[in-house]
């Protein structure tokens, strides 16, 4: 007998290995079972104690173990192999699972196959992506009552979709509704008015914490409209609660979030489109503290995606979700999210990313703090302070070029300030060499100062 097939029975029975003495109604069972989990060997002629018995191994017998073969379903190639007086059926690792036999569904625990519950089999049928969330029928809704119009002509505008195509006809090749006129969960998602009360726990929710614990809740919204609205006012809420800085070269002003958009889109966008639906337990979550944003959504990688391919290759959870996404271009098609985000973090400086993924798949985007000349780590309230002084003078220098003559009344309405705030913030500007006053203070205007040419500029007394 071979070397291998003798430490193999005397390793005895595991989750690869299972013994059997005679060819019996289990036997299929352990094949099933095999095929679903990732792969093994069934050994015909060998005790459950691992003594070996010896089977017949004719034509007539072989047949028989075909013919039982021939129960699994869908059908996978199994090899047989004689060693002696020994049967070696080999059973690959399933391509096409779930598998079933005559006697039901059946999966590999330990060194024991077990035959699945109805509850096991749902979950093993969403594990493996047989079952897609976006393309069931949504049984609570109402398409006449719960339709939503406006989201549905919004959706052809973004699409470059005409609006002369039947409604009807339109909504069923997209697959948003069946043939019967019901809602798929997809057609809820992106065309129903409440999605509160039809999908729950697909609501997005915002919050903003004071400082960087969860400790104090300064603003919490959530997010129930179709996808596209929730996509939209999460991008709001981060961006409304997080710190932008002013870069003013020539004329032109630029805006340098702490987040670039096109990674926060990119984020948020994949928590929506490929978080587990069937997972009714959480909902996307998204969290802005004073040093980072955590962006986290329910279910990790999807189903045939290894952790290393994770970056590189691209296995849409909910692919109808993801195809309307598409023809809107929220989404590529090609998967390139993920890399789009940590080139955006890359180029823009100001925070880092970080990506975790178990049962809960998690962006988070942390804030580089700021160092001073001497190398000290500027403090967070110094930052937001600074910030917010820029984001102030940038209002009022957008205003001042769009209206040189412009008054502080009229300046203190634009940037929300008192008088004397507008007054302290011109005077700063001025001493900077950004604005200079030309005429008298009734009849004359502001201007705004090339930067290029500041060292050719005099500064004008105040005024």
């Amino acid at each position: 007998m071979n070397k291998w097939i003798e430490e193999i029975i005397e390793a005895g029975e595991g989750y690869h290995i299972e013994f059997k003495e005679s060819l019996d109604k289990s036997f299929i069972e352990e094949v099933c079972a095999f095929a679903n989990s990732s792969g093994g060997k069934v050994i015909l002629g060998v005790s459950d104690k691992g003594i070996i018995k010896g089977i017949n191994t004719d034509n007539n017998f072989r047949s028989r173990v075909q013919d039982s073969l021939r129960q699994l379903q869908p059908y996978l190639n199994v090899g047989i192999e004689i060693k002696n007086n020994l049967i070696i059926v080999d059973v690959p690792d399933g391509n096409d699972k779930p598998y079933a036999c005559s006697r039901g569904f059946f999966i590999r625990n330990g060194a024991n196959s077990q035959k699945l519950t109805r509850n096991e089999i749902i979950e093993f049928f969403q594990k493996e992506g047989r079952v897609r969330f976006d393309e069931l029928k949504n049984e609570k809704a109402v398409f006449e009552n719960d339709f939503d119009a406006k989201a549905f002509e919004n959706f052809l505008n973004l699409a470059g979709i005409t609006h002369s195509i039947d409604r009807m006809s339109l909504l069923r090749n997209l697959d948003c509704i069946t043939d019967e006129g019901k809602f798929t969960n997809a057609g809820v998602l992106f065309f129903a008015r409440d999605i509160d009360f039809l999908l729950n726990h697909a609501i997005v929710v915002c919050v903003l914490y004071k400082g960087t614990e969860k400790v104090n809740i300064l603003d919490k919204k959530d997010f129930k409209g179709n996808i596209v609205e929730n996509i939209n006012n999460a991008i709001l809420f981060v961006k409304r609660h997080t710190n932008v800085q002013f870069k003013i070269e020539k004329l032109q002003r630029e805006e340098i979030p702490d987040i670039p958009d096109v990674a926060l889109r990119e984020a948020i966008i994949n928590a929506v489109c490929h978080r587990d639906y069937f997972d009714k337990s959480a909902n996307v979550l998204i969290e802005v503290f004073d040093d980072r944003v955590e962006i986290s959504n329910p279910g990790g990688l999807p189903s045939g995606l290894k952790p290393s391919e994770f970056g590189r290759k691209s296995v849409a959870r909910n692919p109808l979700i993801a195809s309307l996404l598409n023809r809107i271009n929220y989404i590529e098609k090609v998967g390139t999210g993920i890399n789009r985000i940590k080139q955006a973090v890359a180029e823009n400086e100001n925070s880092s990313v970080e990506f975790s993924f178990d049962s809960v798949f998690s962006v988070i985007f942390r804030r580089v703090p700021e160092i001073t000349s001497e190398g000290k780590v500027v403090e967070e309230t110094e930052i937001t302070v600074d910030r917010t002084r820029g984001k102030t003078r940038g209002k009022i220098l957008e205003a001042i070029k769009q209206d040189p003559t412009i008054t502080r009344e009229e300046l203190s309405r634009v940037a929300d300030l008192s008088i004397r705030g507008v007054e302290w913030n011109l005077t700063r500007l001025k001493k900077e060499g950004k604005i200079k006053r030309v005429g008298s203070a009734k009849g004359g205007h502001w201007e705004v100062i090339d930067e290029s040419k500041n060292e050719n500029i005099e500064k004008t007394p105040e005024s």
